[in-house]
């Protein structure tokens, strides 16, 4: 495929709302509550916020400029870039990142839909807090309805990759986003309704600075990372479709102001609800397939609210199934010259190889562990404990140590016809800051920080 052929989006709202998109996630709904509520609340976002923006955004908007400068899928990008050198492993790493992660993210999405067939049909109804935990066990150690819905999920992703960037990409996000943003506003609304909903409003934004540690702080900077899809190839892969006239820092500015919206919206329907019914959140898959209905079925219309918060929970696990899925059907459609539709067959196949083993490990697979993981939990901690922080800090070093500063102010001013006021400052994070801090994450992610404090 030539830069002059290669598919784009073909507007601005499609670019910034495909590529917030690719970036909101499961993670903005679950696991930033969570980690929000393990962490000192309103500290925690306070220090998020500033991760966001001092470290995320400038990553962001160098993925940015390696997707459009290559017009080459994430391993592509760095042939085009750095010809000839090892620096084409960031993207390699990408790619692979991508295709396991979408080799477990699956299950959990498939989830999605059992639930919101559940709180149709009204199955939710009348249960306690243990009824949900025991169905929830049951459900996911099974071996017919969980990979059902894992392969219709896959299915879904497939269609919508099939049709192509402009047809199938852009076109289901500029649905999606919308109806995900008003279910989200709709569900706060309810939720800061309720009795003593004050309370989780109170511990959201009202921070205790004292709560403020390392360890907060470190959290913070790997939740920054993890909410923008860093490293993982995607941004770079949407990127490529971006055209000449889009403006990357604003493009960027944009995706991680309504990413972290969306993870604040979360957060305020999260905690008034759980502080109003005297229920902590906790970690993981018991937050959303068990704490929240728990919570719903104690409201008027608990089916309603249930199945609005599933539908909202499939549309997020789906814009983010659909840019993994892209990244890895770019890879194998441009460098081994596959058609587009052969190449996300290839993905889909091999994706749902992964997700059948990744949902049989909460079954029959479970006693199989490597390393004492099972292998659902082992995908998780290989992504997003070791390849994503890797790729994310050497994407920061290669381009603040290897690109020529010309190039890159070249395609971030779209030749010099919009201003970049901060590029200095933004070249120096590149070069030293944002490497150096997503260090310091990734081997505080491995626990080698916490054994260092141990040994001192």
């Amino acid at each position: 495929m030539t830069t002059n052929t290669r598919a784009t989006f073909g507007s601005k709202i499609g670019v910034i709302l495909a590529t917030v998109g690719c970036a909101v996630g499961l993670g903005n709904i679950w696991r930033f509550p969570y980690m929000v509520g393990s962490n000192g609340g309103a500290a925690f976002l306070l220090i998020y916020v500033i991760c966001i923006l001092l470290l995320g955004l400038p990553v962001m908007i160098t993925e940015f400029f390696i997707g459009r400068r290559s017009r080459r899928n994430a391993a592509g990008a760095f042939k085009v870039m750095a010809p000839g050198t090892k620096w084409s492993f960031i993207g390699y790493n990408g790619v692979l990142a991508a295709f396991l992660i979408l080799g477990f993210y699956s299950v959990v999405a498939g989830w999605t839909l059992e639930y919101i067939m559940q709180a149709f049909s009204g199955s939710l109804s009348g249960k306690t807090a243990a009824d949900f935990a025991v169905e929830f066990e049951t459900f996911s150690s099974g071996i017919i309805r969980p990979i059902g819905w894992t392969i219709a999920f896959i299915a879904l992703t497939h269609l919508i990759i099939i049709s192509g960037v402009k047809s199938g990409i852009e076109r289901a996000s500029k649905v999606m986003m919308p109806v995900l943003f008003f279910i989200l506003v709709a569900l706060c609304i309810r939720s800061v309704t309720l009795p003593d909903a004050t309370e989780g409003l109170k511990f959201l934004f009202h921070p205790d600075f004292e709560k403020i540690t390392s360890s907060v702080v470190l959290s913070a900077m790997g939740q920054a990372f993890f909410s923008l899809s860093i490293g993982m190839g995607c941004l770079i892969t949407y990127a490529s479709y971006f055209g000449k006239e889009t403006n990357l820092q604003t493009t960027a500015l944009q995706v991680t102001l309504l990413d972290t919206l969306v993870a604040i919206l979360a957060g305020i329907m999260i905690f008034p609800a759980v502080f109003s019914f005297h229920i902590a959140p906790t970690a993981g898959p018991e937050l959303v397939f068990i704490t929240l209905p728990n919570v719903f079925e104690q409201l008027p219309l608990g089916w309603l609210w249930s199945f609005i918060f599933f539908v909202l929970l499939a549309l997020a696990a789906l814009t983010s199934t659909i840019s993994l899925h892209e990244v890895a059907t770019a890879y194998v459609h441009e460098e081994y010259h596959m058609s587009r539709k052969k190449a996300a067959w290839f993905v889909s196949i091999g994706v749902l190889v992964l997700a059948v083993i990744s949902s049989l490990s909460f079954g029959i697979l479970k006693e199989y562990t490597i390393f004492g993981l099972t292998f659902f939990d082992a995908l998780d901690y290989l992504t997003a404990k070791i390849m994503l922080p890797l790729g994310g800090m050497f994407i920061c070093i290669y381009v603040g140590t290897r690109v020529d500063r010309k190039i890159l102010k070249e395609e971030l001013t779209n030749k010099s016809t919009i201003p970049f006021h901060f590029f200095n400052t933004y070249a120096f994070f590149m070069k030293y800051i944002s490497p150096i801090a997503i260090g310091i994450i990734f081997l505080n992610e491995l626990g080698i920080i916490k054994w260092i404090k141990g040994l001192l």
